[in-house]
């Protein structure tokens, strides 16, 4: 639980930074494409560890 608290408060700051990035730069720029590429990288850390939580419930449910 802890790790998806950090992952949420790392996803806000990265999408903050990509943001104030893009404002100053165009949206190609390797700096905006660095920021957006971690971003991309911890929403699917986000999702993958959120889906295996939920894998266990869906499988009852019989959607999987």
């Amino acid at each position: 639980m802890k790790r998806v608290t950090a992952l949420k408060k790392e996803i806000e700051a990265c999408r903050v930074e990509m943001i104030r990035l893009a404002s100053l730069h165009k949206l190609s720029s390797p700096e905006v494409v660095r920021v957006s590429v971690e971003l991309d990288r911890l929403l699917n850390e986000y999702d993958e560890i959120t889906y295996k939580k939920q894998q266990p419930t869906l499988q009852k449910a019989g959607y999987c």
